[in-house]
């Protein structure tokens, strides 16, 4: 008798043991299913900071590319509708150069184009909204007009 509520015994422990060891079982399951879960977050996270940089690097790329073949032979250029052709050249590869904007706008301004000139001006201190000497022009091109 003492044999069999033994062998009961070491029965009902093994169960006990058995589940809980199944528990323990889950609660690592799940742990793990969360770690996965975590890691595929931080996964297209880093995907996404990778094709931002990419798209960032391609743009300084360009705007490299507007002031070497644009911008810089625009400041040389022996007619004011050359330098205007070269700004906007430029600015099509880099559109968000407050600077080029400014100086379109100024030799838009000198050859008599004010209201090219302003929008222009505009979009400099959009970009930049304390850029003073943009600020100043646009005044001067607002009372020309």
């Amino acid at each position: 008798m003492a044999r069999i509520s033994g062998v009961i015994s070491l029965a009902i422990f093994t169960i006990a043991m058995s589940a809980c060891n199944s528990e323990m079982l889950q609660k690592q399951a799940e742990q793990i299913k969360q770690q996965e879960l975590e890691i595929a977050r931080q996964r297209k996270d880093l995907e996404a900071m990778l094709a931002s940089q990419k798209l960032q690097d391609q743009k300084q790329q360009d705007c490299n590319r507007a002031f070497r073949d644009y911008f810089e032979r625009a400041q040389i250029a022996s007619t004011g509708d050359e330098a205007i052709a070269l700004y906007r050249e430029g600015l099509s590869l880099c559109p968000e150069d407050e600077v080029a904007h400014y100086e379109l706008g100024r030799a838009l301004a000198d050859r008599g184009r004010y209201l090219e000139a302003e929008k222009e001006l505009e979009t400099a201190l959009s970009l930049r909204p304390d850029f003073a000497d943009a600020r100043r022009q646009l005044e001067s091109v607002r009372k020309n007009r």
